[in-house]
């Protein structure tokens, strides 16, 4: 006879044993067939990089407010595109991931909520290698290192709760209306020009301020901003108001899919 915690810990080990090889899987198949295989992950937020400080900084003179954190327009750009590309590609990629799986997602012990998740994990791999080439770059351009990044994977965690509690929502309705990753992809495009990342929060007109004070990622590009290029502190207050809404989003998704995951197996 097993006890009820020895089964826990054994659905718990297991669990965590499938959502390592399916964040391997995920990753491996991106690169696959491919030569270089992982080092595309670095040789894409390089040449991004090095495109932008081209573009803005020698061509265009961008030039930011003398209350921004930093006067390097290129990397105050890519500092706050990077929390923006992951929660993107992790909200994306998840919005079809069911139906894309559904080999798997049919069988009756498979748990579906793994899978945004095991997309948010691999695409954190590639946001880290995109981390320390920011860190790097500062370190080159602005000659300091702020110890205030070890915040970092406070806000990974918020943007993870974010994108995978969305990730649930828009997977599970995938699969009983095909229009909803579509529907996504309209929103996350709204959403981008609505989160101060190619221009600073000053430039937007002040009837839109209710709009970037209700935006999370908007929080989440500050900080970022923030740790990576300046020694400011994080603001309690702001970090509150993310904690709530990452939670808040990261619940409601899981209950949405729990509920919505019985019938799974019928309409795939």
């Amino acid at each position: 006879m097993r006890l009820p915690g020895t089964l826990f810990l054994r659905n718990l080990v297991e669990r965590r044993t499938l959502l390592f090889q399916m964040v391997r899987r995920d990753f491996e198949k991106r690169f696959v067939g491919s030569a270089a295989g992982w080092l595309w992950g670095v040789i894409h937020p390089l040449v991004l990089l090095a495109s932008w400080t081209f573009v803005f900084d020698v061509c265009l003179k961008m030039k930011l407010g003398p209350g921004e954190v930093t006067q390097n327009y290129s990397l105050y750009l890519f500092s706050g595109f990077l929390p923006w590309l992951l929660f993107q590609d992790t909200v994306t990629r998840s919005s079809t991931s069911l139906v894309e799986n559904a080999n798997l997602i049919t069988k009756t012990l498979f748990p579906a909520e793994v899978v945004p998740l095991s997309i948010f994990l691999s695409s954190l791999v590639h946001h880290l290698i995109g981390v320390g080439l920011v860190i790097a770059a500062v370190a080159v351009f602005l000659n300091h290192v702020s110890a205030l990044i070890v915040f970092l994977p406070l806000y990974m965690l918020f943007i993870g709760l974010l994108a995978v509690g969305l990730g649930w929502i828009v997977a599970a309705l995938q699969v009983y209306l095909r229009d909803s990753a579509q529907v996504m992809t309209v929103v996350l495009t709204l959403w981008f020009w609505l989160t101060p990342i190619f221009i600073t929060e000053s430039q937007y007109p002040s009837w839109s301020r209710i709009l970037i004070d209700a935006n999370p990622m908007a929080y989440v590009v500050r900080a970022y901003r923030a740790r990576l290029l300046s020694f400011n502190l994080p603001d309690p207050g702001e970090l509150a108001i993310l904690a709530a809404y990452s939670a808040a989003t990261f619940l409601a998704g899981g209950f949405l899919f729990r509920y919505l995951k019985k019938g799974f197996a019928d309409v795939l």
